[in-house]
């Protein structure tokens, strides 16, 4: 089936944004898969399975407290990509649903409330012993007691590792199922089971798919609508664009 145009869209069509690394990376975060990205300095089977962490948890803990202490640098702020995508669902009549594939919490910064973090949160810990989940801004030390059960030794950080399923898939195919909107923003296009909601959407055949990536993506020939360069710059653009359908219609 042919997806819609963009011009065919309504007010109150649903919108979903598929976020990933290129959105955070414009605001100073480090991506992984980039040629001098995160697995080019550190082997993922050493820090990133349930494996690992069963086989070294202070090795495993250490890579992520570093990285949750870099997400709290105060130079590490949302870029206009991300307030965009916040201004979106904050004035667009209709649903709109940023599914991320990053762990940050810069989305929220930006204003975004309806968020659903895929692979997890870096800022949360989540309980071996009673699988209760916790905001978390410090270091995870051998100590560190759980906030409800009191155990120690027990947390881990609130992330999908590789062997993992990512979490939400049944609420997020349920908003690619009634979106009439579909964007993708800052994706490789390499990484499942996020690569494939395109193919998703364009079986269904209602919904109008864009791509915004710094460089056509594996899965660019997907989308009807293609937009390469900077998300900072290109994505507010293409917001002011959408609401100015809602300002019209309202005329």
């Amino acid at each position: 089936m042919v997806a819609a145009n963009r011009s065919a869209l309504s007010p109150q069509s649903a919108i979903v944004v598929l976020t990933g690394a290129g959105i955070s990376k414009e605001s100073g975060l480090d991506t992984f898969r980039d040629a001098d990205g995160i697995w080019s300095k550190v082997r993922l089977e050493d820090v990133a399975t349930p494996e690992a962490f069963a086989r070294d948890p202070a090795t495993v803990q250490a890579f992520y407290d570093a990285r949750r202490r870099q997400l709290q640098a105060a130079a590490i702020a949302p870029n206009p990509a991300h307030l965009a995508l916040a201004d979106l669902e904050a004035r667009w009549p209709g649903e709109v649903l940023v599914v991320t594939q990053n762990i940050d919490d810069l989305h929220e910064r930006a204003g975004s409330r309806n968020v659903i973090h895929m692979h997890g949160e870096l800022l949360k810990v989540r309980c071996g012993a009673d699988g209760s989940i916790h905001a978390w801004r410090d270091d995870v030390a051998p100590d560190s007691a759980c906030p409800a059960c009191g155990r120690t030794g027990t947390l881990r950080p609130h992330v999908v590792w590789f062997g993992e399923m990512p979490l939400e898939l049944d609420a997020i195919y349920g908003a690619l199922d009634r979106c009439g909107l579909f964007v993708s923003v800052g994706t490789s296009g390499n990484v499942y089971p996020a690569a494939g909601f395109v193919h998703e959407v364009r079986r269904l055949g209602r919904a109008h798919t864009v791509e915004i990536n710094l460089e056509p993506s594996e899965t660019v020939s997907l989308f009807v609508e293609k937009l390469h360069g900077p998300a900072s710059g290109l994505l507010p653009a293409f917001v002011s664009e959408l609401l100015e359908t809602v300002e019209h219609c309202g005329d």
